[in-house]
């Protein structure tokens, strides 16, 4: 598994607005890329490093900060941020386990 988890930490992944909690918010941005070069997913101080940067990244398409403007701007944004790290999630557990079956297929084939 840790294997599988290092080859993910190669590779970044793309963030993008959902398409249920899109709106016209001037304060986000349409796209994020969430690097995962230089994390250990293998440890907790590299779990907390990628938690802080899905953060980051869910903030920076769905918007941060909202409820100066408005709170019902607020309870989109962060709508969009619980549905972003969801779609994070799912991608990074995709990619792991394309990895871990990479790993797996590969070792198999050496022998």
């Amino acid at each position: 598994m840790t294997k599988g988890l290092l080859a993910l930490a190669a590779c970044a992944i793309g963030v993008s607005m959902p398409a249920a909690a899109a709106t016209d918010n001037p304060f986000a941005k349409d796209e994020a890329v969430l690097s995962l070069s230089g994390l250990d997913l293998s440890t907790a101080e590299g779990q907390e490093r990628l938690a802080i940067r899905m953060d980051t990244a869910a903030r920076a398409v769905c918007g941060d900060r909202m409820a100066t403007v408005h709170l019902a701007a607020d309870s989109k944004a962060q709508v969009c941020r619980t549905a972003v790290l969801a779609d994070i999630r799912s991608e990074i557990e995709a990619r792991t386990a394309a990895a871990e079956k990479t790993a797996h297929t590969q070792l198999a084939s050496n022998r």
